[in-house]
């Protein structure tokens, strides 16, 4: 172990152009509760978590679309309880006409259990949900590399 010991993500920030629809798509797509919100000069900011839990602060302090050519953020993955509720996820997805990377879910390797969905948010992150196990035979975009190194 190093001198500063273990560390575990807390919580991801992200640069969002238009706040209030960004807590639209993360709060009621996602289901993400807002935990605080405010505001200095003109940037506007919220925190967003689950069961109390802060998981993401949204920064309204961005312009253009999110640029995967970059240094930065390659995409932010969330783990699901379930392969039923990643497909529960896709479905209300769609239903808001959300941007995919792939239609359905997918394998994170040709003959992985491992896989989810891939799609963008309103500025173009790019985001994942998936589930560790289940998604046995579902096909994979790349026999030979992760699904989610490739959107």
């Amino acid at each position: 172990m190093s001198a500063i010991g273990t560390l575990a993500t807390h919580h991801v920030g992200l640069n969002v152009t238009d706040l209030d629809r960004s807590l639209a798509f993360y709060g009621d797509v996602l289901g993400f509760e807002v935990l605080g919100e405010g505001a200095e000069k003109d940037s506007r900011y919220a925190f967003l978590g689950q069961d109390g839990r802060l998981v993401l602060t949204l920064w309204q302090q961005a312009e253009g679309a999110y640029d995967s050519a970059r240094p930065g953020l390659h995409h932010l993955a969330f783990e699901a309880e379930s392969l039923e509720h990643v497909r529960a996820a896709e479905l209300a997805l769609t239903a808001r006409g959300t941007s995919f990377a792939y239609e359905g879910v997918v394998a994170h390797r040709e003959g992985a259990a491992s896989g989810g969905i891939f799609f963008h948010d309103p500025d173009g992150t790019r985001l994942e949900i998936s589930v560790p196990k289940g998604a046995e035979g579902t096909e994979a975009p790349s026999e030979t590399a992760p699904t989610c190194g490739f959107f």
